[in-house]
């Protein structure tokens, strides 16, 4: 893993609600940028454990590690995950003070962005929806795409201390296009890995050399990251490189769903959605998302 070179900022207090694969990780990079780290889990032993690695502290409610803080970052699981973690009497927005800024890192609805984005201007603090891309080592390496939705002050003060975690951190427009952005980008990738799935598959049959073929055709049209970094474990029958179908078919429901309120057609993705219901049923519920190739085989 390349060592993350952290730009020099003035060090902030900040919280980090979630500390699973993605958020620990993220977390710690603000740590060791010289941030002044308090975090937050569902399960207390993992935020222990982290601020004993990591040298920050651990609060047993969001309220409590949101308390002070100048920006609250999170990543958890789900819409109603967020809302838990966010409102109410425990909630984050509680113990924020005037003028705080929320991150919000979680792949989640355009609609729980909005939502939380106007409560938290009801408020006095600001809301930013922040959904990443990078998977797992993009968040242990320091080197998450981050796609953004919410107004320009808020990105402009959350972007420096966002960078430790960071390759890219972009405003693409008013609250919720962060994870409408981040919805393009996994209907980008289903196509992507059926192609490369089926592709491989013929090649097999074929008899041809697979691991030969990708090295040739990886320099030229057909290249994709997804074939750099997928397509010779794929060849390998191994699939335990982070990004599980579950949460891979979480997100492909958001981007459903969200088509059909605005009348995008998306027959592709509605098909990869069911293929990928089918490496469920095969007992692939933690395989990562390049697993389609096992319906092929």
């Amino acid at each position: 893993m390349n060592p993350k070179n952290y730009e020099p900022t003035p060090a902030r207090r900040v919280a980090f609600l979630g500390l699973g694969v993605m958020g620990g990780p993220m977390a710690g990079h603000l740590a060791k940028a010289g941030h002044q780290v308090t975090v937050y889990n569902r399960t207390t032993a993992k935020a222990e454990a982290w601020a004993k690695q990591h040298g920050g502290a651990f609060k047993a409610t969001p309220r409590e590690a949101a308390a002070g803080a100048d920006i609250v970052f999170a990543c958890v699981g789900n819409d109603a995950d967020l809302r838990a973690v966010t409102l109410g009497v425990d909630g984050a927005f509680a113990g924020m003070k005037a003028g705080a800024i929320f991150v919000d890192h979680t792949t989640a609805s355009a609609d729980v962005a909005r939502e939380l984005y106007a409560a938290a201007k009801a408020l006095g603090i600001a809301f930013v929806d922040a959904p990443v891309s990078g998977g797992q080592a993009g968040a242990e390496n320091g080197l998450l795409t981050v796609m953004c939705g919410g107004d320009q002050p808020a990105f402009d003060a959350v972007k420096p201390v966002a960078m430790a975690f960071s390759r890219a951190f972009t405003l693409m427009g008013a609250s919720g296009a962060g994870q409408l952005t981040k919805m393009v980008n996994q209907i980008c990738i289903a196509g992507l890995v059926q192609g490369l799935s089926e592709a491989i598959a013929f090649g097999q049959k074929a008899g041809l050399d697979m691991n030969l073929v990708l090295d040739v055709i990886g320099k030229g049209a057909a290249q994709s990251w997804q074939m750099d970094n997928r397509g010779k474990t794929m060849v390998a029958d191994q699939f335990n490189f982070g990004f599980a179908v579950d949460w891979m078919r979480k997100d492909l429901g958001l981007v459903l769903d969200e088509a059909k309120r605005n009348g995008a057609r998306l027959p592709v993705t509605a098909l990869v959605d069911q293929f990928y219901a089918d490496v469920q049923a095969m007992g692939g519920n933690r395989f990562d998302t390049s697993s389609l190739i096992k319906r092929l085989k």
